[in-house]
């Protein structure tokens, strides 16, 4: 849009369309990062086609499992000044059957695989423990897990114990049940999901960069200031960064620092566009990290 007002004419100054999905975001930019990748998702309903037809153009491989349920369109309006609103519609309802194709389309990819990115929220009616049942089959076949998720898949999906997790502030204050205003709410913060299961935490702040936990380290990375055109998306690029990172062998605070990279360079994009690996790398120079001392 030219600009975003309320009461007031506002113009359409263009559109596009994508395959879209917290997960696809994710193979889409490993892909681009030279990665090999799988979108394992699900497609039903008039908006298949289409659908499919995008994520055929995407050039990375998927598997679709079929749901007789329709999939949704999401929204997302962006103006010049980079202010964005995000409409999603509600998801598709998904069979015990489906639910079922799904864990086992998982299951017969997860030989010779590094990491399962487990990405969005759940379908209504979907147990809440079917993530925590994808990081445990995970687990036993030695397949790192990142969990990036809310509500009550991930707080389930926490207590299976999955390699990282990654909640965006908002996410992290419905699971703590309290407001993170302070750097010390946000360090505490990764300390108390942590104490919930998950091995590692990526707590992330949008243009504040991450708040983060390993181990008994708590390290912060920061971003450079930019001119944000539109944040939708980054934080799938940075989890995406962050796998990618680790699977060429990245220490935990490198993976960090390329994980806020490749954020920040896709906010600075118009749209939900991905930065290019050059463009991250450009940004990853001027992002900081260190480690901070947290009194016990």
């Amino acid at each position: 849009m030219d600009r975003l007002v309320f009461e007031d004419r506002a113009y359409i100054e263009s559109t596009t369309e994508s395959a879209g999905g917290r997960g696809i975001n994710a193979s889409r930019v490993l892909h681009s990062f030279g990665a090999e990748t799988v979108a394992i998702l699900v497609s039903g309903g008039e908006n298949s086609q289409r659908f499919e037809e995008l994520l055929a153009a995407a050039g990375f491989p998927t598997e679709v499992v079929r749901i007789s349920h329709p999939i949704r369109n999401n929204l997302t309006i962006s103006d010049q000044q980079g202010l964005t609103v995000k409409l999603n519609e509600r998801g598709p309802e998904v069979s015990a059957d489906e639910i079922q194709a799904l864990e086992r389309a998982v299951a017969d990819r997860l030989d010779g695989a590094q990491w399962l990115m487990i990405c969005g929220s759940t379908p209504p009616g979907v147990d809440p423990d079917f993530y925590c049942r994808l990081i445990e089959m995970a687990r036993a076949r030695n397949v790192k897990t990142l969990l990036d998720t809310d509500g009550d898949a991930l707080l389930r999906g926490i207590e299976a114990k999955p390699t990282i997790v990654k909640p965006n502030q908002q996410e992290a204050e419905r699971l703590l049940n309290r407001a993170l205003i302070t750097r010390a709410h946000f360090r505490s913060a990764v300390r108390r999901i942590k104490a919930l299961g998950a091995e590692s935490v990526m707590l992330s702040l949008g243009s504040r960069g991450v708040v983060a936990t390993n181990g008994d380290q708590i390290i912060e990375a920061t971003p450079p200031r930019i001119e944000a055109l539109c944040p939708i998306g980054a934080g799938d690029a940075a989890a995406a960064a962050f796998v990618w990172a680790d699977t060429n062998g990245k220490d935990f605070a490198d993976c960090l620092r390329w994980s806020v990279a490749a954020g920040t360079a896709s906010a600075q994009l118009p749209g939900v566009t991905f930065a290019s690996l050059d463009q991250v790398r450009e940004v990853y120079r001027s992002v900081e990290v260190k480690p901070v001392t947290v009194p016990v």
